[in-house]
């Protein structure tokens, strides 16, 4: 394996610098919280966008999370899902 060259050791350091700025670094399967402007909040790591709903949307969403998981598995053989390992 060659050694990293200057740029892209600059350019690393840069991306660390941004992640720091922002206060979310980007760890790989970890999910990071954010308020938004509006006063809702985000969910960061899930996909390519965040999800962002407002308190009382996250309220409901949480209530009904034994529905959620007993829809989800009832219909698990119709949903797409990634492969183990990926």
């Amino acid at each position: 394996m060659s050694e990293p060259t200057k740029d892209e050791l600059l350019q690393k350091i840069a991306d660390l610098e941004k992640q720091v700025a922002t206060g979310r670094p980007k760890i790989a399967g970890a999910l990071t919280f954010k308020i938004s402007e509006k006063g809702a909040v985000s969910v960061y790591g899930l996909g390519r966008f965040p999800v962002t709903l407002y308190y009382e949307q996250w309220m409901r969403l949480l209530g009904t999370s034994d529905q959620l998981k007993e829809f989800l598995e009832e219909s698990k053989s119709k949903l797409k899902l990634k492969e183990e390992g990926n």
